[in-house]
Formats: C-alpha cells, structure tokens, sequence
C-alpha cells in the first residue's frame, strides 16, 4: 500500500493540478473579478515555464520528495507523530494543519528577512492576479521551500498520506485563492472562515507595502486572525486596487522568464520586507 502511494503520489498531485488549474481557468473566463493589464500570453507563457523549471528541478535535487521521507519516517518511527499513539486520522489532520502552519510561518519570514524578500517579491511582481500567478516562484525559494518542508516532515513525522493530501490542497487552493474569480459577497464572507479566498488573497499583493504584508495564509485562514496578520478588504476595492511593487513596473522586466529570474539580483530593495520599516 505504501510503495503503491508512493509510485502513484506524482499521478494523483498531477491529476489535481490540471483539473484545478482547468476549472479556476474557465472561472476566470466566465466571471472575472478584475481586468487584466499585462496581455495573457506572454505572461502565462513565462509564468507556466517558470513552474515546468521549477518541476524538472525539483524532481533532480529531491527525487524522494515529502511523501518519501514521510514513509521512510514511518518505517523507522521518526517524528513526534510516530511517537504519540493516536489514531491515524488524527495524526493526519494534526499533521496536516501543523504544515499549514509552517507554511505560513515560512510565508512571513520571506517577508520579513530581506535577503528572502529579494527571492520572495517574484511572486508578487506579477502585475496582474490570476491562476498562473499561484505558482510563479523564484526557482531558489522553491529549493528553499522544499528544504523546509522536508525538515518539518522529519521533526514531525505525519502520515505518509497526510504529507500527500497537504500537498495537493495547498496546490489547489494555492491557484484558487490567487484566481481571477468573482465570488458572491456573502459566500466570501463565510468561506472565508475555512479556506483562504482569491478576495482575501489578493489584498496581500497589494503594491501598498502594509497590506502585502497581511494575509500570509496560503490555506487555512486562521493563522492571520491568529495572530493578527488579517485585513479584510483593500480601501480602494479589488477592481481599483493596483497590484505588484512599486519600484518593479516594466512588463518586459516582472513578466519575462529572463527578467523574473534576475529579479532577486536588482539592487533595489523597497520597504516591503518587514524588517525594512523597523
């Protein structure tokens, strides 16, 4: 059972890939929340060969992966998990919102420590906000993340199957809570309880440096309330809201493959990382 997880982890997170990113595509079609700025081609192009790099390099550097180290934890009995007797559905839905969180503690730290928001600000120097924008990360921060993941598999030591469903739902709200998707009021306003909304989201790449630092959840909402990293709402509403950073405004340089991959290396840093306005 478990080496068959493992052979078919790559199938299933694929699968729920392209279904979701096929699904949130087609709502931005039918209801989109804003107007695009930048022309979608060129940028879905960088965007989308920003995330084949990522997969390619990723797949060379950790072949084994979370799911692999998790079940390797689970032979040998590492982790905190694996030392508590509790049932299995349990560990997997303590393990499953502990990740959560470590990823949103990772979110704020690329926020707060310069030299990872010089990594980090690829993501939000998209000038616009759709379904590609939730995967479009500096190649570095991807290793970075990986690493980090890894070592909190370790320390923890979840189920196997719980690393893998963290895995796809942190995909999967990941380009829907980034989509270019309209929303009736009054569902964001309850969904938004349980799962981090592209309304919610988008006010965190706000080009206005106090709100991109809000609303770090890329998953569970409830780390924001938590600890007060949540805003509600952009002063000027979502359709008039600018969005990427202020001193990184040229198409070529944010929406190019070329130009994001040199972002990191610009010698300007801003005031968005926390640290700066310290």
């Amino acid at each position: 059972m478990e080496q068959m997880l493992l052979e078919q982890e790559k199938f299933i997170r694929l699968g729920f890939f392209f279904g979701v990113f096929a699904l949130v595509a087609l709502w931005e079609l039918a209801a989109p929340r804003r107007r695009l700025t930048v022309p979608k081609a060129g940028r879905w192009g960088a965007n989308l060969g920003i995330v084949v790099f990522n997969t390619v390099l990723l797949r060379l550097l950790f072949p084994m992966a979370a799911v692999g180290l998790a079940l390797a934890g689970e032979e040998k009995g590492w982790g905190l998990v694996n030392i508590l007797e509790i049932p299995t559905w349990l560990a997997a839905f303590i393990s499953v919102a502990v990740m959560d969180f470590a990823i949103y503690l990772q979110h704020v730290m690329v926020h707060a420590v310069p030299v990872l928001w010089r990594l980090h600000r690829m993501h939000h120097a998209d000038l616009d906000y759709d379904v590609t924008t939730g995967a479009r990360f500096h190649p570095i921060e991807i290793v970075l993340s990986m690493l980090i993941k890894l070592a909190v598999v370790m320390v923890l030591g979840p189920p196997a199957v719980a690393v893998m469903i963290f895995e796809v739902l942190l995909n999967a709200t990941a380009m829907f809570n980034h989509g270019n998707i309209r929303l009736p009021e009054g569902i964001d306003r309850v969904l938004r309880w349980f799962v981090v909304t592209p309304d919610m989201h988008r006010v965190h790449h706000s080009v206005h440096a106090p709100l991109a630092n809000s609303n770090f959840g890329f998953n569970l909402p409830w780390w924001d309330h938590l600890f007060g990293t949540y805003f509600a709402q952009p002063p000027e509403g979502h359709e008039e809201m600018e969005l990427g950073l202020d001193h990184f405004r040229d198409p070529k340089q944010v929406n190019g493959f070329i130009g994001m991959l040199k972002l990191p290396f610009a010698r300007h840093i801003g005031e968005y990382a926390i640290n700066r306005r310290w």
